[in-house]
């Protein structure tokens, strides 16, 4: 038996409709993580609309494995989601970083407790509709997670966490596939799912407004006594101050409204004139400030990454060549890894990359081999 991540969307009912094909039984589950009328509404109090996570998606996943015949279950991992996701989501934008939510909503919950569910009702593998391919290597004794065959829709970036137990349990049928074919399967199988548009925004922000949500979950927060979940490593969190923008020599060029609203790299929105265009070059949390600069200060070749998870290795022992992705739609880099203190990793680019940003993942390939990643400190 084979467990299925359903998401309500065309992905996710391929996968199951290619597995049922096969002849496999299956069990589907959808996880409901975020109420959408909690904090997403539009500027004059109107619902946002969602194209991921909503009940209608919730509704359109049980109609789906209604038409293949197999049972169905819903999971409220809401508590999970905003502990594990949404707050450390948060609060990484009041200190500075710019998040990578989807990375850790795959690793904390889809996969950690669905391969929790799969194991309850005796399944053997759990299947989700993500572009990647998950093979086991005898000679090294790992299961590894490889690129998708289609590059265009590769999603193995966001999956860099799994452990070799979930790896053990991923099955990923669309990791050959492109979305088109994707899509013919799903209109001859007749699921209404077949061309239903892709979620392009973070699930939980609808709009991609970030700094609103941010500025609404706090309110929500100050406004309710005994927050929906207790989140005792992240509470308090601060509430945003006006700061300083200044130039990389300290000049104070203007005033921000609070540090969550900027990301290294950004241009536009900052509020201040310059004879020449100025990027954010850096986000100074312990000083409040926002730093800009000219194009060129966004330019670095070394970073540190933390937390690094290996999935090709067993750990980091020498220098390692390897191309690096920085930001989910970024093009890779050729850099070398080396093993860095206290179990981080040092990265040097062969040449300089622009704007790598604290807080985003970083992913390392070995051709079409995720080797693992980690996070840019």
């Amino acid at each position: 038996m084979i467990s299925v991540a359903m998401s309500g969307g065309v992905d996710s009912s391929t996968t199951a409709a290619l597995l049922k094909n096969q002849g496999h039984e299956l069990v589907g589950f959808s996880m409901q993580l975020w109420n959408q009328r909690r904090i997403n509404v539009g500027p004059d109090g109107e619902p946002l609309p969602s194209r991921c996570c909503s009940l209608d998606d919730l509704y359109d996943a049980r109609v789906v494995a209604n038409k293949l015949g197999f049972p169905f279950y819903v999971l409220n991992l809401e508590d999970d989601f905003e502990r594990d996701v949404v707050a450390p989501f948060v609060n990484n934008y009041l200190q500075g970083k710019t998040p990578s939510p989807c990375v850790a909503c795959n690793s904390y919950l889809k996969f950690d407790k669905l391969v929790e569910m799969t194991k309850s009702v005796g399944a053997d593998k759990v299947a989700t509709g993500h572009y990647a391919r998950v093979t086991f290597d005898e000679n090294r004794g790992r299961w590894l997670l490889m690129r998708a065959t289609n590059r265009a829709k590769d999603q193995s970036y966001f999956l860099f966490e799994l452990t070799q137990e979930q790896l053990s349990y991923a099955l990923f049928p669309l990791g050959g596939m492109t979305k088109q074919e994707t899509r013919d399967i799903a209109e001859q199988a007749g699921l209404p799912t077949a061309q239903k548009p892709e979620s392009q925004e973070i699930c939980f922000i609808p709009d991609g407004n970030y700094s609103r949500f941010i500025d609404r979950y706090l309110d929500e927060q100050k406004s309710n006594p005994q927050p929906l979940v207790q989140i005792e490593s992240l509470k308090p969190l601060p509430d945003p101050k006006p700061g300083a923008i200044v130039t990389t020599e300290g000049k104070i060029l203007g005033q921000h409204t609070g540090i969550h609203r900027y990301t290294v790299g950004q241009r536009k929105g900052l509020g201040i004139s310059a004879p020449e265009p100025l990027y954010v070059v850096k986000v100074d949390a312990e000083k409040n400030q926002v730093v800009v600069g000219a194009v060129d200060g966004l330019l670095k070749r070394e970073m540190i990454v933390t937390r690094p998870n290996w999935i090709a290795i067993e750990t980091l022992t020498e220098p390692m060549q390897v191309s690096v992705k920085i930001r989910s739609r970024a093009e890779e880099a050729m850099a070398t890894i080396s093993p860095h203190e206290n179990g981080n990793v040092r990265v040097m680019f062969d040449e300089a990359q622009r704007a790598i940003t604290p807080g985003q993942a970083a992913v390392f390939y070995d051709d079409e081999v995720v080797v693992g990643g980690g996070w840019i400190s």
